[in-house]
């Protein structure tokens, strides 16, 4: 579920100071993950690498393949990296199946490391109207620094409710989800 921090709207604060900005969250994915808990695994999550155009606030559009604009009026609540990084720990610890999933810094002995690349994270206008999302995945051993697997997830989500800020959102958080919902039980699977 997508959630709108800010307030909608374009009126102008009294003042004469800008509208306040559509301030937008990711859900978190629930997943479905089969297999044995392992209970001393550890896994940390990597904040996601971008482009600078997706290492922001501003939530992306390309009206054409070669070109890239903001979502006017809108805004993630964090940098996209970061959101997406929260995401992803919080889908990997609804499985129960892990001893420990965590980010940098948060004290964690870990084994494995989640390391991923924002490869795209747009509302896409050539073609059919459509949020993509696309993440490149590896699971380094963190023993040992050998990368044990790799993998692009991909999904794309049309969009619905009649435009507007709200519904370029939600299509992007439905992509997310079904990439997390294959990602998920993959890295699972994995280690």
């Amino acid at each position: 579920m997508v959630l709108p921090g800010g307030l909608a709207g374009c009126a102008a604060l009294p003042g004469g100071g800008p509208a306040p900005l559509d301030t937008y969250d990711l859900s978190a994915a629930a997943v479905e993950a089969a297999g044995p808990r392992r209970a001393r695994t550890q896994i940390l999550v990597a904040e996601p690498g971008a482009l600078k155009a997706l290492d922001g606030e501003n939530v992306v559009v390309r009206p054409s393949a070669g070109s890239v604009e903001f979502l006017k009026g809108a805004q993630w609540a964090d940098r996209l990296p970061r959101v997406v990084q929260a995401r992803l720990v919080e889908a990997l610890q609804a499985t129960g199946r892990l001893g420990g999933v965590g980010k940098p810094g948060e004290g964690l002995a870990i084994d494995y490391q989640v390391v991923t690349e924002i490869r795209a994270f747009e509302v896409r206008m050539d073609g059919a109207p459509r949020a993509e999302v696309s993440l490149y995945v590896k699971l380094l051993n963190d023993r040992n620094g050998v990368v044990r697997a790799a993998r692009g997830f991909t999904a794309t989500s049309p969009l619905s409710g009649g435009g507007g800020n709200d519904a370029y959102v939600a299509a992007l958080d439905r992509a997310f989800a079904q990439v997390a919902r294959e990602l998920v039980p993959w890295v699972l699977g994995a280690i």
